[in-house]
């Protein structure tokens, strides 16, 4: 009996060692499953396979976060956001996961079925609220596949009834409308050969934050209307023209800030114009070699800034090389380290 009980005793006694955590090695725990998330995948191991179907399974209104996780894949969709609060996109990777489509905005507009420009880029987003892209590749792909000599369409909606088109005219990737607002981009990629690429065009209350990103296109190809905020972000311009516009004619206090970025483009492509009241901040960037001595300038076809005066203020901005142009000079006595997402929007925001 007594030996019973002593094999009884040491067998708790391993049955106990066998479930304490050693100290020095952490517990595996399994990954919890997000209620919120929503799962697209080509391959139909998610609950979607295309993002717009994602989208249009989540109610328009909501007070926190919902999160659409994108699979990598080529997604040849354009994406409509209309009247959509808190929603997140999360992509698997940054050069994985591609949204793609094929437009030109003077063939857009020629079909009279089509409202302006809404769905004239890639991604559309319209009176909608704190929404976020993470990790994804936009890309409108008109200007890279299309022949170096332009084309000639009809067009019912022009005078002529014709219209010419070029593969370097206005190709967006990325266009806002009114009410969007609050709208974040981290780590990803916004592709276009033509103008505007990235067109958030709301002037009166629109607020967008660009961390991470890369941005490629021809003319005017960032173009923020109202308060925009990019840092550590990477631009490449295919043109000679301008590679930034600004548009703040409708509020005195609306800027672009620019910080820690670097430029790249074709010989002698420009800085930037502004055809309208505009407010422009670049503080620590880089610019290569190829860029022409042109500082950011008011377009002749537009009307300048008549107001409010010239604002366009460089704080410890340089030229690779170490070849500074005389009007890359600090005009700005704010220090840098001041300068954030929040002083940007008038501490209406504080994405950072």
């Amino acid at each position: 009996m007594i030996k019973v009980l002593q094999i009884v005793f040491l067998l708790a006694i391993f049955a106990c060692s066998k479930t304490t955590v050693n100290a020095d090695t952490p517990p595996v725990i399994s990954p919890t499953p997000i209620s919120n998330q929503i799962v697209v995948a080509q391959d139909g191991s998610g609950n979607f396979k295309s993002i717009q179907e994602a989208i249009n399974s989540v109610s328009k209104k909501a007070n926190k976060e919902r999160i659409i996780f994108i699979k990598n894949g080529t997604y040849k969709e354009r994406i409509y956001l209309d009247g959509i609060q808190f929603l997140t996109f999360k992509g698997e990777s940054e050069k994985g996961v591609i949204i793609t489509i094929s437009e030109a905005r003077d063939i857009w507009s020629c079909n009279p079925a089509n409202k302006a420009d809404w769905g004239v880029a890639t991604v559309n987003i319209s009176q909608s609220t704190d929404i976020v892209f993470s990790n994804i590749t936009v890309i409108n792909s008109y200007g890279f596949e299309a022949s170096d000599t332009p084309i000639t369409i009809d067009c019912p909606t022009d005078a002529t009834g014709k219209k010419t088109v070029r593969k370097d005219g206005h190709q967006m990737a990325l266009r806002t409308f009114s009410g969007a607002t609050r709208l974040t981009f981290k780590n990803c990629t916004f592709r276009a050969f033509g103008g505007d690429t990235v067109s958030p065009w709301d002037g009166t209350v629109g607020m967008y934050y660009f961390k991470d990103c890369t941005m490629e296109g021809g003319v005017d190809f960032y173009c923020p209307r109202g308060w925009s905020y990019a840092e550590n972000c990477h631009f490449i311009c295919h043109n000679t023209t301008a590679s930034l516009w600004h548009d703040g004619s409708a509020n005195k206090e609306a800027k672009t800030v620019l910080k820690n970025c670097t430029f790249e483009g074709d010989k002698g492509y420009k800085l930037g114009r502004y055809h309208l009241e505009s407010q422009f901040y670049l503080i620590d960037c880089t610019f290569s070699d190829l860029m022409a001595d042109a500082d950011i300038y008011a377009a002749a076809s537009g009307t300048g800034t008549p107001l409010w005066g010239r604002r366009v203020f460089y704080k410890n901005c340089h030229r690779q090389g170490g070849n500074d142009f005389a009007w890359l000079k600090n005009n700005w006595a704010v220090e840098s380290k001041n300068i954030n997402a929040t002083w940007a929007f008038d501490g209406k925001w504080s994405p950072q």
